[in-house]
């Protein structure tokens, strides 16, 4: 009995780290190929996320949230200048912190005298379902320095001081007691900080590649939808073969209030950016321009109003020629 329990026990660690494996062999394959694709690649996803991260700073900030286990959006944010307030801090082995959510980052203006102003550029991030670079050393999560597209974890592991750490330890696997986990430190933390940033008047919720298949997000998304003034916008390759996407959607009772694109034609990315996206960069040249079309157009009375203002002037008892 022993010997069978002993040998599940080093079958499911095997599996553990050859999956963590796998997310870096992912890395890895973007890291590694041509350069021209992998430029086009990497624009394609700071356009993608600059989209979204470009606002003022009288505006709330953008809230990233993801599922992935990759850093392909630390990457992106990484070579788009996005500064990202993920709850870690510190330099060496950052360390998550449960207090830190109100943290920000702003900057007084040279010559205006009050309040600072928000620092533009700067994203709050979480990674609901953990990190290939996450550990538990002790009591504390840890994000160790594990670079993008590395062979293997384990060398980076061994650090004195903080003990036993294997691979299994890094994140929440794909598995029927993912809600439950979720309830744990610092899991917790995570996902009330997603139900903060989306339960709330006036939020929008934007959905990449999610296929509603974890019950403990979509109950959040449901009560944000309970809220008048909110909106959900679907953006999903597909829905097949099982079906999820439409299925929530009628299940949640509230076309108004959600917008799906669905399909290759919508929602690749490449796509996605270059036809559908707003403008990544506030570009003021643009901005300016648009303004002053808009002045004009709004101040020049258009041909039906004259002629309309003309009929009235000509018409008998208003005053006009006859």
């Amino acid at each position: 009995m022993k010997d069978d329990a002993g040998q599940l026990c080093l079958e499911l660690q095997t599996g553990m780290k050859s999956f963590a494996q796998s997310i870096l062999r992912g890395e890895a394959g973007i890291a590694k190929a041509k350069e021209e694709d992998r430029e086009q690649a990497f624009n394609t996803l700071v356009t993608f996320l600059m989209s979204f991260a470009s606002r003022t700073g009288v505006r709330d900030r953008l809230s990233i949230f993801t599922t992935n286990y990759d850093r392909l959006i630390e990457a992106g944010a990484e070579l788009a200048g996005l500064h990202l307030l993920d709850r870690f801090l510190g330099n060496l082995m950052p360390i998550f912190r449960s207090s830190r959510l109100d943290l920000d980052m702003h900057y007084n203006p040279p010559g205006i005298r009050g309040e600072p102003r928000y620092l533009e550029g700067v994203a709050r991030y979480a990674k609901l379902h953990g990190s290939v670079d996450w550990m538990q050393a002790g009591k504390d999560i840890r994000r160790i320095g594990l670079p993008f597209g590395a062979q293997d974890i384990e060398p980076y592991l061994k650090v004195p001081g903080i003990g036993e750490v294997t691979a299994h330890q890094l994140m929440i696997y794909p598995n029927a007691a993912k809600d439950r986990e979720t309830a744990d430190y610092p899991y917790v933390e995570l996902f009330r900080d997603f139900a903060a940033a989306v339960c709330r008047p006036n939020s929008t919720l934007v959905t990449y590649g999610y296929s509603f298949g974890d019950e403990h997000i979509n109950r959040v998304v449901r009560d944000m939808l309970t809220i008048p003034s909110t909106h959900l916008v679907v953006i999903a390759y597909d829905d097949r073969p099982l079906g999820r996407i439409m299925k929530t959607y009628a299940e949640m009772g509230r076309p108004s209030q959600i917008s799906l694109l669905i399909g290759p034609a919508l929602a690749d990315l490449t796509t996605l950016t270059e036809n559908f996206m707003p403008k990544a960069a506030i570009d003021k040249t643009t901005y300016r321009m648009s303004e002053l079309i808009k002045q004009r157009m709004g101040t020049e009375p258009r041909r039906d109003e004259h002629a309309a203002a003309e009929m009235e002037t000509s018409a008998p008892g208003t005053g006009g020629h006859q």
